[in-house]
């Protein structure tokens, strides 16, 4: 850890000290990923079920210019309502932190301050990934290379399904991550159960997953392991549907010049004003289901490494 670089909540700090579980959770979701009040009610209700499910939380986010590991929930409610809050990547952190901005943290930059804090695991909905046409714009999310090069494990429900799923399972494996997905076959893809394309693996229980961090990080693997959590079936959206909705948003964002960061959170906001809101129900359940798994899982890798000492 480096401590001239984060803040880590007294909570946080007395968790990692005493080596008990502890899951990261994003803030882009709650700056960009939401309108608000949904974006707080998702933070509060995303870090209960981390506690119930016996792990503390620990939200990152970048606040007035300090990388801040666990939030309080005053901290939250700021960070939900402001405006003037950007989205940063790993490449932005210093940036930001120079000029005392405020942030959200995307995958890659969460990815990143947890490892340095010494936080094995982190939830989130879904990974950003190889955008539909990167062969003209060459559009990858560094969420992608940032899992190739930080030994986090990330849950989530597969890859965001604006983005073109195959290329971007062709690219983790390029950046040799293990893609493992949790008690199926098939790889999710976000709002459905299946993206038509099988994970590389599959494993059914938490104790096996954590057992695969331990092993993978023992062999000095050193990228992170992206585990692949379908929504609950109850929550899935018709594939037929989710289909035609995200064609429609990314044929928009399209005719109106969309594209970089911009372009996320902007079809995220059109689809679910498309949907009438199903999206977001969606998102906020496949989030909390997430959060649940990785809490299992880092209580049963805290234990492991315990056993191990």
């Amino acid at each position: 850890m480096k401590p001239s670089l984060i803040y880590l909540n007294d909570e946080v700090a007395a968790a990692l000290r005493e080596g008990r579980a502890v899951v990261a959770l994003e803030s882009t979701i709650i700056t960009h990923g939401m309108p608000y009040p949904a974006n707080l009610e998702t933070a509060r209700g995303v870090e209960a079920v981390v506690r119930d499910n016996g792990a503390v939380p620990a939200t990152i986010a970048v606040v007035r210019g300090k990388i801040k590991v666990g939030l309080d929930d005053a901290e939250l409610e700021r960070l939900a309502a402001a405006k003037d809050v950007v989205k940063a990547s790993g490449r932005d952190l210093a940036a930001i932190m120079v000029r005392g901005g405020s942030a959200g943290t995307t995958v890659s930059a969460t990815m990143r301050i947890a490892a340095l804090a010494g936080i094995g695991i982190f939830a989130t909905g879904g990974v950003g990934g190889v955008h539909r046409g990167a062969e003209a714009t060459f559009d990858i999310s560094a969420d992608l290379t940032e899992l190739g090069q930080t030994g986090t494990t990330v849950v989530c429900a597969g890859v965001k399904s604006i983005l073109d799923i195959a290329k971007t399972l062709e690219y983790l494996e390029t950046q040799r991550v293990p893609v493992i997905a949790y008690q199926s076959d098939d790889f999710p893809a976000f709002y459905t159960r299946s993206s038509g394309l099988k994970a590389d693996h599959r494993l059914d229980t938490p104790e096996e997953i954590a057992q695969a961090m331990l092993l993978h990080e023992q062999m000095g693997s050193g990228t992170g392991i992206l585990v692949a959590n379908p929504i609950p079936e109850a929550d899935a959206l018709d594939p037929a549907f989710i289909d035609g909705t995200i064609a429609a948003a990314v044929a928009e964002a399209e005719k109106r010049g969309i594209g970089r960061k911009e372009l996320t959170p902007f079809l995220l906001a059109r689809i679910n004003e498309l949907s009438q809101g199903r999206s977001l129900k969606a998102n906020i359940a496949l989030v909390r289901n997430n959060a649940a798994l990785a809490a299992r899982i880092a209580v049963a890798h805290a234990g492991s490494k315990r056993e191990a000492a």
